[in-house]
């Protein structure tokens, strides 16, 4: 008996105490036992997925007018819902493109965070947790760095295009698995080049004196930190000097596959996304603000969705083309979501008791809608995802565990996605 209670493994240890709890004194301890413990009623599938792209809405995209309408419904007010390749499913008319690619993505409607603050709420999507004056949480693109590693040892594994400087970037995690940050998609990789009137000879002269410099300094304060920013030098100096730095000049592509990204820099950084990935960059976000509609919802939605709708259609259907779509998950969130209730300024507030996101590519169902919102878009009616559940998915795609812990300075234990249980309906 006694060997056989040693050989249980941690599931079935922690299912015996559940259900031991409950015969005993009535009370079930599965949220107690943590996502270990849920493991047993949904076996857990292995990523397929070696990359990802991550598209931020920033500012608050309203779920009623993008992936959530309420064809009807009070609170819709002019938005049209429309079909889409999917039987049943529906979509704002401002997304005819996605519609037709319904059959590639999986939507989740059942979003929810605690956080209805720009800054707050946009730490938590990036790091699964809220602010802390004492530490710097690791946004998930340094996780997946660190977890994954390099493919190719001349580009970073950890891009950001388009991003604002509230960034978590690589929080408590060395600087090596910061991110690159891009401000303009469509301007190559800026100072990449030796200026004007420096040979090669002078620069490798340069670069000996400030090693020698660095190296005493070094010496005398042995950090961590320090040595990590003589390795983004390092890597910097390595790319400048590698064939991989042409990757970053979006003109390079021809111009008709251009213009199907859209002209804006949102567009052009789904591009330049794609041509990373196409050289083993592990991680790639790319932003586009400005969706606080308070002010004139319709108008801005008239303007932002097809911008989303022609990128987005574009880098899917670029990805299945150069079959990177087996190997890539894509993903689009914000925030929260905006209210259902259309204020006097033809606006929509902050939301954040439901919203939608998209998760696509390796691994992940086509053609799937996860979770529901109430008839008024106002609150979740079936299958609640959390900020850290759906950043848990996004890790089980990628195939990091949930359950790996990483420290702090502090020696303070952290996990990809706090400790959110990945959506196992959403891969196929």
């Amino acid at each position: 008996m006694l060997e056989q209670i040693k050989n249980f493994d941690e599931v079935s240890r922690r299912a015996f105490a559940a259900h031991m709890a409950k015969a005993c004194f009535g009370v079930g301890m599965l949220p107690w036992l943590g996502t270990g413990a849920q493991a047993f009623a949904q076996q857990a599938k292995p990523g397929k997925a070696k990359k990802a792209i991550y598209l931020f809405m920033s500012g608050g995209m309203t779920h009623l007018d993008t992936f959530d309408p309420k064809p009807g419904g009070e609170t819709q007010g002019p938005t049209k819902a429309i079909s889409t390749s999917v039987n049943g499913v529906r979509l704002s008319e401002h997304f005819p493109k996605l519609a037709e690619r319904m059959n590639k993505l999986s939507i989740v409607r059942s979003m929810t965070t605690n956080q209805g603050a720009h800054a707050q709420g946009r730490y938590l999507a990036h790091t699964s947790y809220a602010p802390r004056a004492t530490v710097r949480h690791a946004a998930m693109g340094a996780w997946v760095a660190k977890a994954k590693g390099q493919i190719n040892k001349n580009v970073p594994a950890n891009v950001v295009i388009n991003g604002g400087s509230d960034h978590p970037g690589a929080g408590y995690m060395d600087l090596k698995f910061a991110p690159l940050p891009i401000g303009n998609p469509t301007a190559g990789l800026q100072n990449s080049k030796l200026l004007g009137g420096v040979t090669e000879k002078d620069f490798n002269r340069r670069l000996n004196l400030v090693a020698k410099f660095g190296n005493q300094f070094l010496a005398r304060y042995p950090y961590k930190e320090v040595q990590g920013y003589g390795d983004m030098y390092a890597e910097a100096i390595r790319l400048m000097q590698s064939e991989d730095v042409k990757a970053f000049d979006v003109k390079q592509e021809d111009s008709k596959l251009r213009a199907t990204y859209g002209s804006g820099n949102f567009g052009q950084g789904c591009l330049l996304a794609r041509r990373l990935l196409e050289r083993d960059v592990r991680f790639v976000e790319v932003q586009l603000g400005g969706w606080d509609t308070h002010v004139d919802n319709f108008e801005t939605l008239a303007e932002k969705g097809p911008q989303v709708d022609t990128a987005v259609a574009a880098l899917l259907d670029d990805l299945e083309r150069t079959g990177l779509l087996d190997e890539t998950v894509v993903v689009l969130t914000s925030e929260f979501g905006r209210s259902p209730k259309i204020n006097e300024r033809v606006g929509r507030d902050h939301h954040p008791a439901v919203y939608s996101s998209l998760i696509a590519g390796a691994g992940i169902k086509g053609g799937y809608v996860h979770g529901a919102s109430d008839d008024r878009g106002h609150f979740v009616d079936d299958d609640e995802v959390t900020v850290a559940d759906f950043n848990a998915t996004i890790a089980q795609a990628l195939g990091i565990p949930t359950d790996r812990i990483e420290y702090s300075a502090s020696k303070r234990p952290f996990k990809i996605a706090n400790d959110g249980v990945p959506v196992q309906a959403v891969f196929s």
